[in-house]
Order: structure tokens, then C-alpha cells, then sequence
């Protein structure tokens, strides 16, 4: 899959296209379900498929303080764009002169004169342009205009529910990891360089590595979960915990992981994968060591249990 990161990396005889615009945060059950249709009217033409997506969640411009965690990195987003069979991806630079640009505007130096659509898919509801007033309804003005077709795909529904990034992001908010693995149709992941920490877990028996916060996939719930390491093409049985450890020493919020039943491993500026399972508990401030080591052999035991080992 080629990946550009502005519209000067557009090969000028790439096109034409079939392509979808959004933020594409999750690439959740609706995310999947728009771009095999996307894939499958390229295929129909005979052309390549192109997502064209936003390096930052737009409100980061409008409302700065005001955007959303991503449900996935940007490394995350690519390979899970690559997985649903997109040719090429488009990274648009949200900025301010982009946030001002009129709908029609966008349509025609982008999707028309850079890109040569000759297909465009969004999903319901989906607007754009200055003050958002480009929408469904214009997009099918103009693609009578400018020649391309235009479908508006209708909302993912699952069990009676819109799938959508913001309920993924309230579940993972809730620890609810089952439900968020479910929207996503995968397991929830989190993946970083595991980095030097205060070692005190392996005082206490408990050797954990500390993922980089500058890890990709967004933190749930502050707690503790069954899980699994990917590290070096193995997958390793997991205690997971997201919080900020102030039994001891609080630090910025980060994720830990221990890996049962393996005893010297090496894990420092590897990079590893963090797939949650099963919620175990919340998050907890201990009065003392002994207190912390019987819960942690609590937790582990139901570990055990989730992950059938």
C-alpha cells in the first residue's frame, strides 16, 4: 500500500480512483464495512482504492483541547487500512488553511484535479468543508457535476447498536474490553518500545515492563487486565495494568505488563503488543507491600482463567 503524507507525493498518473474521506480512527466493524464496498467499486472500474484521511483529529484546529484520544496510531491506522485491501492512503495535514477551505473547493483541487476520483463512498452524515457545509447532498451535486459516482454508505449496525469510534471509546473507558473487541471485530491492541521504568516490581516478585507512552492504541480503563504479549513472533500469557501506580510512586499514566511463567526475559527497546482480553480489576491503591503481592496473586489466577492456561 502507498502511503502519502501530502498532495505533492501524489503520483500524477495514479488516478483515476475510487476513494473515501475521513478520520478513520478505529477501522471498527462501520470502518471495515465501507471500505470493502470501496474495494469492490474499484475493482468493478478496474482502478485503484484511496483513503483520504487526516494526520490529527480535526478538532485539534476547531476546538484545540477539545479532540478525542485515537483509538489507534497512525502506524496502527495504516496497517489496518493496508488489511482491508486499500491500494493507497492519503494523510492530509488538518490545518487551519485546510479547516477554511470551502467544500467545493476540496472537491475539485483534491478529489477532482489530484486525485481523478471517478468514485466516492463516505459514510452517512459525513460533512466537510468550511464550517462543515459540505455534505451527502452536495458530494452527489457535485459528482454530477465533475463526472464521478457517489453512494453515502449507510451506518454499521450491530446488535441493535451504530457502531462508531466514540462507543468504542466509551467502552474502553469503562474497562469494558469484551464490548470494544467487539465494535472493532478484533482484540483491542496497544503497541510501544517497552522502556526503563522504577523497577520496583521485580522487588516484589513481579517484573514488569513499562510500555513508552508514546505507545500506540488508546489506554482503557486504569486497571488490570488478562492479556497477551506479542514480542519476537512469540505470544506470551499477560497481567496488564494501565494506571499510574501510586501505591508507590505515582508517574504519568503508562501501561505495565507481566508476563506469566516466563522468568529472564529481556524485553528493553523491544517492541511489543499489548492485546487485551478480559477486564480483571479497577485500579487500587494499596496500604502496603503484602497487601499489593496477595492481589496481584489474585489477579493472576484469574488471568489464568480468561486466557485458559
Amino acid at each position: 500500500m502507498e502511503i502519502w503524507n501530502s498532495l505533492q507525493e501524489v503520483p500524477s498518473d495514479f488516478g483515476p480512483v475510487a476513494l473515501t474521506i475521513g478520520k478513520y480512527d478505529a477501522i471498527h466493524l462501520g470502518h471495515a464495512y465501507l471500505l470493502n464496498q470501496l474495494t469492490d467499486a474499484a475493482g468493478k472500474h478496474g482502478i485503484k482504492s484511496v483513503v483520504v484521511t487526516f494526520n490529527q483529529h480535526p478538532l485539534e484546529v476547531l476546538k484545540p483541547g477539545g479532540a478525542p484520544l485515537p483509538i489507534l496510531g497512525a502506524r496502527q491506522k495504516n496497517h489496518r487500512i493496508e488489511e482491508c485491501g486499500i491500494d493507497a492512503v492519503l494523510n492530509l495535514d488538518f490545518s487551519p488553511e485546510l479547516a477554511a477551505m470551502p467544500a467545493e473547493t476540496f472537491v475539485k483541487s483534491i478529489l477532482v484535479d489530484t486525485l481523478k476520483a471517478k468514485s466516492v463512498m463516505v459514510g452517512e452524515g459525513f460533512r466537510f468543508g468550511a464550517g462543515a457545509t459540505g455534505d451527502c447532498q452536495m458530494l452527489a451535486s457535485l459528482a454530477s457535476q465533475f463526472g464521478f459516482e457517489f453512494k453515502a454508505v449507510e451506518r454499521y449496525i450491530l446488535d441493535g447498536t451504530v457502531v462508531s469510534t466514540s462507543a468504542i471509546r466509551n467502552a474502553l473507558d469503562a474497562g469494558d474490553i469484551a464490548h470494544a473487541a467487539r465494535l472493532l471485530g478484533r482484540p483491542h491492541l496497544t503497541t510501544g518500545l517497552v522502556e526503563h521504568g522504577l523497577k520496583i516490581g521485580r522487588t516484589i516478585g513481579f517484573p514488569t515492563a513499562n510500555i513508552s507512552r508514546e505507545a500506540e492504541g488508546y489506554l482503557p480503563l486504569d486497571g488490570v487486565y488478562a492479556g497477551w504479549m506479542h514480542v519476537d513472533g512469540q505470544r506470551l500469557p499477560t497481567a496488564i495494568s494501565i494506571g499510574i501506580n501510586e501505591t508507590f510512586q505515582a508517574v504519568p499514566r503508562l501501561a505495565e505488563a507481566f508476563v506469566l511463567d516466563h522468568t529472564g526475559l529481556d524485553l528493553y527497546d523491544k517492541l511489543v503488543t499489548l492485546e487485551y482480553v478480559a477486564f480483571v480489576r479497577k485500579a487500587e491503591k494499596f496500604t502496603g507491600v503484602e497487601d499489593l503481592v496477595a492481589e496481584i496473586n489474585r489477579d493472576i489466577e484469574k488471568i489464568r482463567v480468561a486466557l485458559e492456561i
